[in-house]
């Protein structure tokens, strides 16, 4: 008799929305496993680097592909193996920000995304996805200042567009979508995102 499938709980938001610390918060709170994207694999250490070098300029096709191909990786070497052996996994970043990033930011359209993400994830969507809402310019102001990646240093105008296609995704798939306010302390907003996924989920077993 098979054990009990584990949960995929995907943390999102724009750069600077502070999901990375709320995605190792959660992961301690749960006992789950902390995972992010890309490069959560090793060969996903090599594909971030050809995604976020800005020596690096992908069309955005590519740049589509190339997180499809890291999530496949990922998938299939770290998610899937935990979830089917019973455990909890949150990862920073999934699904939900290819069709923003890439299909709202770079206007390849949401719609001719998803069966490629099918495809990479071979099903496996997240249980619930938590998205940070910050401000554009809060958030744009907490990564001055600091290196930044190649996505990062794209315009406002590429932001915003990610910033609503997140709004976009949270009101197509009210379900398998929360929203936590972002902008107060870190305890706060760990308090906020923990109660928003055990709500939703319950707690493991």
């Amino acid at each position: 008799m098979s054990g009990p499938a584990g949960r995929l709980v995907a943390l999102e938001g724009i750069d600077g929305s502070g999901k990375s610390t709320q995605a190792t918060i959660l992961a301690q709170r749960l006992g789950a496993l902390l995972t992010y994207e890309p490069g959560g694999t090793e060969l996903g250490v090599a594909i971030r680097a050809l995604l976020l070098d800005p020596e690096h300029r992908p069309s955005a096709r590519a740049e589509a592909l190339l997180m499809a191909a890291d999530r496949a990786q990922h998938v299939h070497e770290v998610i899937e193996p935990a979830l089917a052996a019973g455990r909890w996994v949150v990862t920073d970043r999934y699904c939900g920000s290819t069709l923003a990033y890439q299909g709202f930011g770079r206007g390849l359209g949401a719609p001719s995304l998803h069966g490629v993400l099918e495809f990479a994830t071979a099903g496996v969507a997240a249980d619930l996805s938590v998205l940070l809402e910050v401000p554009l310019e809060l958030a744009r102001a907490r990564t001055a200042g600091s290196w930044r990646d190649r996505l990062e240093r794209d315009d406002d105008d590429f932001h915003a567009r990610v910033a609503a296609g997140y709004q976009e995704l949270v009101r197509s798939d009210p379900d398998r979508w929360v929203v936590v306010d972002g902008t107060a302390d870190v305890e706060t907003v760990a308090d906020a995102v923990h109660a928003a996924v055990v709500g939703r989920l319950g707690r493991p077993g």
